[in-house]
């Protein structure tokens, strides 16, 4: 294929972005490449120089950052038998990942190269815009849910049976927690959860059954109560001030002492000896390891489309459009920093 592409262009660690062209790349085996549609953007993707020189050290520029696509399948490798091109698909882009790290695979761009495993298709009722919500806070909701070196909890099913036991979302009405929520209900397990008062409607409407106040002096009391008899499958603390009361919570229940933390390991071991209770064990989540183990393709290739389809799971949250073309993502990084609630911003392409 001749198609011109165009993408945001990182040129180094620290400078501005620009757009810019960029080499339109084929698909290689169990590959494709899908024509955005919509992009939504993520914390990490506006880090400042010294942050990327802690996150991503490998990183090679120019760069094309970017996890978060949404749009149409135009091209498949050999090997791909499950997406064809025309197909509406979510998926998540590795470009920045340290087994990647190569900018046709980074999300900024027009034409963007996708592992097939980790794109889902999408039905006609949901918006590529909403869609775009999805993928690195449904990645790394699962991640630490589902990895056994995480929280190890059954996978999402269409007819999982009520499992009797009980995971802590601490941060629930986050992008991040907004997935938990919904892919721990879709496994069978009951959901106790955090969030501002604002969001107690919203984080109960994703499955949740009890919502506490993550700002009461009270909150941890309050969700040791909740969760009873219930034995804790697993705590899953997201963002920041989180890892210490799920810890506390952990501690003080039955079941399950694991903690998993959406900070990353490097940081997780910095924060846990505050952290530390006997018996309780903490990790940190890196959002794209589920690419190379089972998890992946459970999530992706076997539970999203149909769930999708069947209405069982919500592309949450609710989309912010900022504006269309690449140019726009700069701003929307910037909104970003000043705080979203129970929102994604994303741009349209």
């Amino acid at each position: 294929m001749t198609e011109q592409n165009l993408a945001l262009w990182l040129p180094k660690r620290g400078a501005r972005f620009e757009v810019g062209p960029a080499p339109y790349t084929p698909p290689a085996p169990n590959e494709v490449v899908v024509r955005a549609r919509a992009l939504a953007v993520n914390p990490v993707d506006g880090m400042p120089g010294f942050a990327y020189r802690f996150v991503v050290p490998w990183l090679t520029y120019p760069a094309v950052v970017g996890s978060d696509v949404a749009g149409e399948v135009v091209e498949v490798g050999t090997g791909v038998t499950r997406l064809r091109p025309g197909d509406r698909v979510v998926g998540h882009a590795f470009g920045v990942e340290k087994s990647q790290n190569r900018a046709a695979e980074g999300a900024f761009q027009h034409y963007v190269v996708l592992m097939q495993h980790m794109v889902a298709p999408i039905p006609d009722s949901l918006s590529f815009t909403q869609a775009a919500v999805l993928p690195l806070t449904l990645s790394t909701a699962a991640t630490g849910l589902f990895q056994q070196d995480h929280l190890g909890l059954a996978l999402p099913t269409a007819d999982a049976p009520e499992r009797h036991e009980t995971v802590l979302v601490w941060g629930a009405s986050t992008s991040v927690g907004s997935n938990a929520v919904q892919l721990v209900r879709n496994a069978g397990y009951r959901v106790v959860a955090t969030a501002s008062p604002r969001n107690f409607d919203y984080v109960k409407s994703l499955g949740a059954a009890v919502v506490v106040d993550r700002h009461s002096r009270t909150a941890v009391d309050e969700l040791v109560r909740a969760i009873g008899d219930s034995p804790l499958a697993g705590s899953l603390a997201i963002g920041r001030g989180s890892l210490v009361p799920a810890v506390r919570i952990a501690s003080r229940t039955e079941g399950s002492k694991r903690v998993t933390s959406t900070q990353t390991e490097q940081v997780t071991r910095l924060r846990s000896p505050r952290a530390r209770r006997p018996g309780v064990r903490v990790s940190g989540i890196w959002g794209g390891t589920l690419k190379d183990n089972e998890v992946g393709p459970a999530i992706y290739a076997d539970f999203l489309p149909a769930a999708l389809a069947r209405g069982t799971y919500r592309a949450a949250p609710e989309a912010v459009v900022v504006g269309n073309g690449l140019d726009r993502i700069p701003e929307a990084l910037r909104r970003l920093k000043t705080g979203v609630s129970a929102k994604k911003l994303v741009v349209t392409v």
